[in-house]
């Protein structure tokens, strides 16, 4: 699970190019894992993301991607 972390923050395309999914498929993860509300996710105007969260959002992708291969 490498991760590649040179930067100390990543735009939301960035984001999702380092994790290997869709700007859409990043947000519905971050709709599914992280927020409460679709209304938590509209005040925030611009999503950064820290290593950390890149990290996080890795082991959730493989984590989904184990799943749907063990259906």
């Amino acid at each position: 699970m490498a991760l590649k972390t040179s930067k100390a923050h990543y735009t939301e395309m960035e984001a999702a190019e380092a994790l290997g999914v869709s700007t859409d498929q990043l947000r519905a993860m971050i709709r599914i894992h992280i927020i409460d509300q679709d209304t938590d996710l509209r005040n925030v105007p611009i999503a950064t993301f820290q290593p950390s969260d890149l990290l996080l959002l890795k082991i959730l992708t493989n984590r989904e991607a184990a799943t749907a291969v063990a259906d």
